[in-house]
């Protein structure tokens, strides 16, 4: 297991990768995929743009400070994070929205069945969204266990909608060997980065990905509620239709025409006005990516997976990550039958995860600021939770056990 002396020694004089996060003293931060920690440079943006863009420029910023443009850019530099060439990726509304958006637009030139494909361990809110939008259009919603969404693909199905990220167990789905075979079968794809973008390298393009969406306020540092994004393909831009017609989706938003007539690009896949506040500090967060050298950073979350899933074992817990880093995100968790109590225990010790029903204590590592520290102290303190702390009590305080 991972100690203090060998974690500092590991770290070496840069702690972090990136050390421009706004971080508490005292606290061991392993939750940034539910809520991405402060990139200094977000808090400078919130100020100037509230303090003098808006304030000072008020409707002249949409120009001056060039509002108008401002999806389209932080589109695009996520874009570079996913692997998806310029022009491919917007950055709007919610990632349920996007997925209603971007299901929509599958099914509408769909050639197979009229089946949407997902797994039985995708995120509850998709399951809703795409349950919504089957439904409305006369669409099975087929379920499947993850393992067998492979072997699913060549039952008779239209639309595949997975995330390739497991939010409770951080199982990861092969997109590029999953998207083959669903190119084969003639299934257009549609993949879920919430747990992805930002944690590791993923590539978009190069899988031959149709569709896929996303958060902003995870992995990649945009604060809560940021906006999400959507992907459409180059080679799917043409026939691309949205589902739910806005009037930044327009031609010509600014002419006002009583009659929609779609945007041209990525543009068709927005709806209304941006969301300027948090549209601009997610893109001063990702300002973050742009100092550093991504590959190591890939490489140096993967190990810190890895050294947290080895004192996982060490402590004898029921671990259900996967130890191959290419069959995982950037998370680590266990089943426990008090992991309620554990993660509040933690919390109170200052070590910050976070649990999902019924029993998962899950434990995010943000390559960008997650250090090999964070991880000994976490493991430590763990180990003391485990032999020391009287978690029935600690349960039922919370009301967690009757």
């Amino acid at each position: 297991m991972l100690d203090l002396a060998t974690a500092l020694e590991l770290d070496g004089d840069r702690p972090r990768m990136s050390v421009d996060f706004v971080l508490p003293d005292g606290v061991v931060y392993l939750d940034g995929n539910s809520l991405g920690a402060m990139p200094v440079q977000a808090r400078e943006r919130a100020r100037r743009v509230v303090e003098e863009e808006w304030a000072v420029g008020l409707i002249r910023s949409w120009n001056e400070a060039d509002w108008v443009s401002l999806a389209r850019q932080v589109g695009d530099r996520i874009g570079r994070l996913v692997g998806a060439q310029p022009g491919t990726v917007i950055a709007c509304d919610s990632t349920s929205v996007n997925l209603y958006k971007a299901a929509g637009s599958a099914m509408s030139h769909a050639d197979g069945p009229r089946v949407i494909l997902t797994d039985s361990a995708n995120f509850p809110s998709d399951l809703y969204v795409l349950g919504s939008i089957a439904s409305a259009r006369g669409w099975e919603l087929r379920t499947v266990r993850p393992e067998r969404v492979v072997d699913a693909l060549a039952d008779g199905v239209g639309v595949l909608a997975v995330t390739q990220v497991d939010y409770r167990s951080g199982r990861r789905h092969d997109m590029e060997a999953v998207t083959r075979r669903a190119s084969e079968l003639g299934v257009v794809t549609v993949w879920d980065l919430a747990h992805s973008a930002g944690a590791f390298d993923v590539q978009l393009d190069v899988c031959g990905v149709d569709y896929a969406v996303g958060c902003g306020y995870k992995f990649l540092n945009g604060g809560p509620g940021a906006p999400a994004f959507i992907y459409v393909s180059a080679g799917r831009q043409a026939e691309m239709s949205n589902p739910i017609t806005g009037w930044f989706g327009h031609a010509r938003p600014f002419d006002f025409d009583p009659e929609f007539r779609p945007a041209e690009g990525i543009d068709r896949m927005r709806v209304g006005t941006s969301h300027v506040l948090s549209l601009s500090v997610l893109d001063a967060a990702l300002d973050t990516f742009d100092v550093v050298d991504r590959e190591e950073v890939w490489l140096r979350g993967a190990g810190l997976v890895s050294h947290l899933l080895d004192g996982f074992d060490a402590l004898g817990l029921d671990v259900i990550t996967p130890r191959d880093p290419a069959e995982r995100g950037s998370q680590a968790s266990f089943r426990h039958p008090l992991s309620y109590a554990i993660v509040q225990a933690l919390i109170d010790r200052g070590v910050i995860g976070d649990f999902r029903t019924p029993d998962v204590a899950r434990f995010g590592v943000a390559p960008l600021y997650s250090s090999h520290r964070d991880i000994a102290i976490a493991l430590a303190q763990l180990s003391d939770v485990l032999a020391n702390e009287d978690l029935d009590a600690h349960a039922v305080s919370r009301g967690e056990v009757t």
